[in-house]
């Protein structure tokens, strides 16, 4: 099985840590390869980011659908995602919807944890969309952690959710976090998901499994 995982963005450095993190959970079973997004800007900030990266993304599914069994999305706000499921036969799978489902399973109330504040209103409105507005919220670094390294940061800030919100898991609310999972999921013991882990989890089970995204009506083009 290959699967291909299309960083949005176009930072060749995250698109590298996407996919070490890759490598790392598909071992020896499949194949697994990274692109970034040629044309979109360095990093998925804004709505106009998102529009700026789809010219590049459908590119990349295209020229690449019939090499790929399955693709994944590895930008947590899922830019383009429902654009992408449309031009594909194939399962697409984006690490936002997959990590903050897959947290449902297993405990009653999750933490997103965003890299800054201004993207917690994005989250919010990405799990309503997702109709898990009941039980997940979204938390970013405050000011008095604006001295210690991003790791550092997000480690504090997963704790606080934890603490404060009652978070009973925690979801890594950005690829370039990657990696980071194991060192929280150790200290708050609490389980923390890479969004790129559960994307990869689901879209290889859809294509074991045998299905893809239903084209009767939302997905179909032609409908």
């Amino acid at each position: 099985m290959r699967i291909l995982i299309i960083n949005p963005n176009s930072s060749e450095d995250m698109t590298r840590a996407i996919q070490n993190a890759a490598e790392r959970y598909a071992g020896n079973v499949f194949e697994v390869a990274s692109l970034a997004t040629p044309g979109a800007p360095p990093f998925i900030d804004t709505y106009e980011d998102q529009l700026k990266a789809a010219p590049g993304m459908i590119r990349l599914l295209r020229e690449n659908e019939s090499n790929y069994e399955g693709f994944v999305l590895a930008c947590h706000c899922d830019p383009n995602l429902d654009a992408m499921k449309e031009i594909t036969e194939k399962p697409v799978v984006g690490i936002g919807e997959a990590s903050m489902k897959m947290a449902t399973f297993l405990g009653h109330r999750f933490a997103v944890v965003s890299t800054c504040a201004h993207s917690v209103p994005n989250k919010e409105a990405l799990i309503r969309k997702y109709h898990l507005q009941d039980l997940g919220t979204v938390v970013a670094p405050g000011k008095d952690l604006a001295g210690r390294g991003d790791g550092e940061k997000i480690l504090e800030t997963s704790r606080l959710a934890v603490e404060r919100d009652r978070a009973e898991v925690i979801v890594l609310g950005c690829a370039g976090l990657a990696g980071l999972d194991r060192r929280i999921q150790k200290a708050l013991n609490v389980p923390v998901l890479d969004g790129v882990a559960c994307a990869l989890i689901i879209v290889t089970g859809l294509v074991r499994y045998g299905v893809s995204t239903s084209k009767i009506g939302r997905y179909n083009p032609l409908a």
